[in-house]
């Protein structure tokens, strides 16, 4: 796989490499990422977009961020499942959920987060890699669950717990608590704050000083800094999804 046979496969995803830094930034229609449930949809087509990033054996370190001001910040009011029925949805839904995260995890090579902006649907996304960046403006929630009445069984019930420990974990779920990017320091769920045009030079000077580490040993590194992760969410996203399915239906 090359980048070649990727870079304009997605309609919301565009791909840019140097020296093995691939950058990944997430976009819709060319502005602010927005989360949609389409099947051209970054729910769609991030889980596609890591199998090929994971494939590509010239990429050595990712680097993965949002467009403007946000990461992922709103519902996309354009872009609706087009299944005529829940049950229909379910059976796309459902597949595509647990791609998005364990194929993001299956990545071989260190993943940096640009948190650009509020990362308020999915934030999830952006704390499961390595190297966790935020800029100032950045806050993290998830407001697709919880308090929307929607089970949240997509992976975020593995991963916040597991950030933030068990009972601020599961309050930061049920009322859909906002992390302004200092509180998300002082918490450890990212590495560091930085002022929005500092951002992106300061995630691209870790990833070429990882870049120029021997490519096996970047590979070998994610392997055992991901395994616990990689497994806790095998266990659990099948059946949280499943459960979340069920509530709707």
């Amino acid at each position: 796989m090359k980048l070649s046979d990727y870079a304009d496969r997605y309609s919301n995803i565009r791909f840019d490499r140097s020296d093995g830094v691939l950058e990944v930034t997430l976009h819709t229609r060319g502005g602010e990422a927005l989360w949609g449930a389409s099947a051209r949809s970054l729910h769609n087509e991030l889980g596609h977009a890591f199998v090929d990033i994971a494939r590509d054996r010239e990429t050595k370190v990712v680097l993965l961020t949002g467009t403007g001001s946000s990461f992922i910040a709103a519902m996309d009011p354009e872009d609706r499942a087009p299944e005529a029925g829940l049950a229909e949805m379910w059976d796309r839904i459902y597949p595509e959920g647990v791609a998005l995260l364990e194929s993001l995890l299956a990545i071989p090579v260190p993943v940096i987060a640009a948190v650009n902006g509020p990362a308020l649907i999915h934030a999830e996304i952006a704390v499961l890699s390595d190297i966790v960046l935020a800029a100032e403006h950045a806050e993290f929630a998830d407001l697709a669950h919880g308090l929307t009445g929607v089970v949240p069984g997509d992976g975020v019930q593995t991963v916040w717990p597991m950030l933030l420990g068990p009972n601020r974990g599961r309050y930061f779920l049920l009322t859909a608590q906002r992390l302004s990017a200092q509180e998300a320091l002082r918490l450890g769920v990212v590495g560091e704050v930085l002022p929005a045009d500092q951002l992106l030079p300061r995630a691209r000077e870790h990833a070429r000083r990882l870049a120029a580490l021997p490519h096996r040993m970047l590979r070998h590194t994610r392997t055992v800094l991901v395994r616990d992760l990689r497994r806790r969410l095998r266990d659990e996203i099948d059946l949280g999804l499943a459960v979340e399915a069920l509530a709707t239906l």
